[in-house]
């Protein structure tokens, strides 16, 4: 597969600049954006298209070993935040 192929087939994004984490650690970024999504998700349903920016963030920012954590978290409702919108 040539590097056009693959470039056409893919496209990375990472999460753009948020001026409420001007700091180089991005722990609090990661997790707003992950609380943020679930919270939109229960507001406007999967479908809403802004909601999927605070997916991608958060899987550009937070560890797959975080997300995995948190997903059993939420599943077993000892989440440490609330998620209502």
């Amino acid at each position: 597969m040539s590097d056009s192929d693959l470039q056409s087939k893919y496209v990375l994004q990472t999460a753009g600049f948020d001026a409420r984490f001007p700091n180089t650690n991005q722990t609090r970024h990661c997790f707003q954006n992950y609380t943020d999504y679930f919270k939109c998700i229960a507001a406007k349903g999967e479908d809403y298209a802004p909601c999927k920016q605070f997916k991608r963030a958060y899987n550009s920012l937070c560890p797959n070993e975080w997300i995995s954590k948190w997903d059993e978290q939420r599943d077993s409702g000892t989440f440490p935040a609330s998620l209502e919108p």
